[in-house]
């Protein structure tokens, strides 16, 4: 069995990701607010057996008690390290880096990836999705509230980048013209950025959503991903034998104070 995967809108521009199984059963990435995913949960005849969170900011994880209580039995995972510090309410299963777990009848590989937080996970499953919470976003990536430069380059360029090109990519915001804004400033003269900014300008117009996005598409204009190239490293005002993460830490510097 496999699953589909539903976008759930919630607030100004986060996403909840809901997986569909064929048993109806389903499955939820992270638990932003109870009612539109309760929602959609009886709309689709549907009985939530897992929560999936992958960090513990509230607006991931602020509905995982008012859903566990309308779902008897729910299993809430998460990463080790917010299970070690109890920043993950009603959390059941502590993963580990490297753990393979299963649902809807795929496997998935657990990453750890911190940066954005320090316990900050990945769900890579086998059918090509990703679910990478804050830590990527179309053309972005999330801010460092908790890890270092060198922990986000890391997690984005050695862990995110080395997944098949045909992975799609399912973030938690609605961040992408914003990041493309900013993209464009640094890498002016991609041609791939630019159509793309055509492309996600369009479709936001439209009222459509930009994400999920393709890692294939990722490498090509999202600048965090591509710190090891020549314009990245002027851009981000650093020697040419600087380590890619000064590029990613002088970027994300940049981008935290981009008002474009």
């Amino acid at each position: 069995m496999a699953f589909d995967v539903v976008r759930i809108p919630v607030w100004n521009d986060n996403y909840a990701w809901l997986l569909c199984g064929a048993d109806g059963t389903a499955a939820l990435v992270d638990s932003p607010e109870a009612g539109p995913i309760q929602a959609e949960l009886q709309r689709r005849g549907l009985r939530l057996t897992h929560i999936l969170n992958t960090h513990h900011h509230p607006d991931h994880v602020g509905s995982n008690l008012d859903l566990a209580a309308a779902w008897p039995g729910l299993e809430i995972w998460g990463g080790r390290y917010d299970s070690e510090r109890g920043r993950i309410p009603g959390q059941t299963r502590a993963l580990a880096d490297g753990e393979r777990v299963s649902w809807g009848g795929v496997a998935a590989l657990v990453r750890e990836i911190p940066g954005h937080t320090l316990g900050h996970i990945a769900y890579f499953f086998d059918n090509a999705c990703a679910f990478v919470g804050d830590t990527l976003f179309f053309g972005g990536c999330g801010r460092l509230f908790e890890g270092t430069p060198e922990q986000m380059d890391r997690a984005l360029n050695d862990v995110i980048a080395a997944l098949p090109g045909e992975t799609l990519l399912y973030c938690a915001h609605e961040y992408t013209a914003a990041n493309l804004r900013f993209a464009r400033s640094v890498d002016p003269d991609n041609a791939a950025l630019q159509s793309a900014a055509v492309d996600v300008a369009r479709r936001r117009e439209a009222g459509q959503a930009t994400v999920p996005s393709r890692l294939a598409d990722e490498l090509e204009v999202n600048p965090f991903l591509r710190c090891h190239l020549p314009a990245l490293q002027r851009a981000a005002g650093v020697a040419p034998d600087a380590p890619r993460h000064a590029v990613f830490g002088a970027l994300r510097s940049m981008k935290d104070g981009f008002s474009g």
